[in-house]
């Protein structure tokens, strides 16, 4: 791992890159293709999606509620299985996610962590389910905690840590896999609004410093449009893509971007997106 410290102070801006042309011309990761999904009581919670997501990006997916953006989450991790048509991760089945380069990793809203064991064997779980020995898991465990600011706490219960905390040692166990492919379902849904700001830029420079492949879910516009090269808005009933937005606004981005004129314009255009997307019969328009 390249190592990357988020503290309370942002990372020093190293220059800025224009995303536009670097994504248009990056390898798929993911491939949707006329993915549906029928659960067995009948709910039809996604219509067919098609959608690709290219290496290097940050998605988000954002739509109201019970519009399928974590079932869509959940497809792509393979959690659970289409009921038509097909995902394709790598230009491959899933059999091959976990070699070299196509590593995945899932982050929940909830830190999930075992309230009985410290941050430091949490966070080394991933590692010890693949049977890696102590002596060679540790130091990617401590480089984890390092990354995301909790090294000085690999010996405390997640009791002991605060919710901002808590989600970073589950950031950290995600990322002790060096994994390619990060998905993460509103994972800092539940946290206050300064610690959210707060993680919101922390995770943002950790995908620019890592260049990762990034699929987030959020209900906020805001995190949505400060995070995102590209917002998905999907509408329900069933859920489908509605419309896409491309931010090209440069990397790495901090408090200038939330407080400009433009990130107001993009929240802006979002927000009538997003109602839009929530009434009754709304069709796909959204291009893939």
């Amino acid at each position: 791992m390249d190592k990357v410290v988020l503290t309370e102070d942002r990372l020093s801006q190293d220059g800025e890159i224009a995303l536009a042309t670097s994504r248009g011309s990056s390898p798929p990761v993911v491939e949707i293709l006329s993915a549906r999904k029928t659960f067995a009581d009948g709910t039809i919670a996604l219509s067919p999606v098609d959608l690709t997501i290219r290496q290097g990006e940050f998605l988000t997916l954002i739509g109201p509620s019970g519009c399928g953006k974590s079932t869509l989450l959940k497809l792509i991790a393979n959690l659970i299985e289409p009921s038509d048509g097909r995902l394709v991760l790598w230009r491959g089945g899933f059999d091959q996610v976990g070699q070299e380069g196509r590593r995945m990793a899932f982050v929940f809203q909830d830190p999930t962590l075992m309230p009985w064991a410290r941050v430091g064997t949490n966070v080394r779980l991933p590692l010890d389910l693949v049977g890696m020995p102590k002596s060679m898991s540790e130091p990617k465990v401590s480089e984890s905690l390092k990354l995301v600011g909790l090294e000085n706490f690999a010996q405390h219960y997640p009791r002991q840590l605060s919710g901002g905390m808590r989600m970073r040692a589950s950031i950290a166990r995600a990322l002790v896999t060096e994994p390619d492919l990060l998905l993460m379902d509103e994972p800092f849904g539940a946290l206050d609004e300064f610690t959210r700001n707060k993680l919101d830029t922390d995770l943002l420079d950790l995908w620019y410093q890592r260049k990762l492949t990034t699929v987030f879910v959020t209900h906020s516009i805001y995190e949505a449009v400060y995070l995102s090269t590209r917002v998905v808005v999907m509408a329900a009933r069933p859920g489908r893509v509605y419309k896409i937005m491309e931010i090209d606004e440069p990397m790495p981005r901090g408090e200038s971007f939330r407080a400009s004129t433009r990130f107001a314009d993009l929240c802006r255009q979002l927000s009538t997106w997003l109602a839009d997307a929530s009434l009754p019969g709304r069709m796909e328009e959204g291009t893939p």
